[in-house]
């Protein structure tokens, strides 16, 4: 798909719960970007907390940026980037909705929905209980985070 220039279809999509703190930042990174202003061959959307019915962003992108938290090992706060072609790419604990991210992964591969798909983790701690707030180390990411996805609009 191309946008009205004709160039390719970009689509960044945060994903992330809010009621748990620090797992939430995935939204909290696309709102910021938001916040930021918009380019007319890329989308921001908040995907919540993933599932099958966000398979149609693979289907309608050419490229997806996805944002969200990982419960990878790294110190709260590291910010890395992912060019993940399989499932078995992603980090290996990805957190609440781990199982989703990797299904629809597979799903679009089965559908042949491939775009391009890059990752940007923020590497958190274990899920906390229920909390609105994010912990100093993983709000103090989010410009990191934000840079690295629009640097990722660029190339």
């Amino acid at each position: 798909m191309t946008d009205d220039r004709g160039g390719p279809r970009i689509l960044v999509l945060g994903i992330g719960n809010l009621l748990m703190g620090d797992e939430g930042i995935g939204i909290h990174v696309v709102r910021k970007l938001q916040d930021l202003g918009r380019r007319p061959d890329v989308d921001v959307v908040d995907g919540g907390t993933g599932g099958f019915h966000l398979l149609e962003y693979f289907q309608t992108y050419d490229r997806l940026i996805l944002v969200d938290a990982a419960a990878d090992g790294g110190s709260p706060g590291t910010v890395r980037l992912i060019r993940p072609r399989f499932s078995k790419d992603f980090p290996p604990t990805l957190t609440a909705h781990e199982i989703g991210l990797k299904d629809l992964l597979d799903a679009a591969q089965l559908l042949d929905a491939q775009p391009e798909i890059r990752l940007v983790t923020i590497s958190i701690d274990e899920v906390p209980g229920a909390r609105l707030e994010l912990s100093a180390a993983i709000k103090a990411a989010i410009p990191e985070a934000t840079r690295l996805v629009r640097e990722q609009l660029s190339t």
